[in-house]
């Protein structure tokens, strides 16, 4: 049975085309003997938006989800997005329903053996990454408490703790109380929890 794969191309600005993109794709769909049965375009989109400002990319998730196609072809991984962890996440729902992906420019093919262990790389990386970005949030937190800051959420006076109770005990709801005295919900909850 032949390979069903689905094109994604993408644009950052609305004055450059994803013509380039596309002939390549074909062509190398044409020489392999995949069928082309879905081609998407995100025309004018930046690589940096999410998934939800995207809408052909999201039509691409949801098309592998439902087994429309075997495979996700596209030019490069700077077309799929800018972070290596949105791309292995991407890569991994992928997986999950036994989609593979082709990338062009970076020639990996997760069909592959080879392409497979590529992937598995990336993976590695993206935890990497993930691993540094925690290391330094918690060195950050530490030089921060170091200097004497204080940190966590704000607390409320024994005031406003005061007047939230007695308002709370008169009737008064836990948003109107919040709104009355210009502090948040959660503040309010946590003070009539903690009664």
């Amino acid at each position: 049975m032949r390979k069903r794969v689905a094109l994604y191309t993408r644009v950052s600005t609305s004055g450059q085309t994803t013509e380039n993109q596309r002939r390549e794709l074909e062509a190398v769909a044409a020489r392999s003997g995949w069928d082309i049965v879905h081609v998407f375009e995100d025309s004018g989109i930046s690589g940096a938006k999410g998934r939800d400002k995207r809408p052909q990319f999201d039509a691409v998730c949801k098309g592998a989800t439902r087994r429309e196609f075997d495979m996700v072809m596209a030019w490069s991984v700077d077309r799929l997005g800018r972070s290596l962890q949105d791309l292995v996440a991407f890569i991994n729902e992928l997986a999950a329903v036994g989609c593979d992906l082709y990338l062009h420019q970076q020639a990996l093919d997760t069909s592959t053996p080879s392409g497979r262990a590529m992937f598995q790389m990336c993976g590695v990386f993206a935890e990497f990454e993930r691993g540094m970005i925690r290391e330094r949030v918690a060195a950050g937190l530490g030089r921060a408490k170091a200097q004497g800051k204080t940190l966590g959420r704000p607390k409320a006076g024994a005031e406003v703790e005061a007047r939230i109770r007695k308002l709370h005990g008169g009737g008064m709801g836990k948003l109107k109380i919040a709104r009355t005295l210009g502090v948040g919900v959660s503040v309010v909850q946590r003070i009539l929890a903690a009664a």
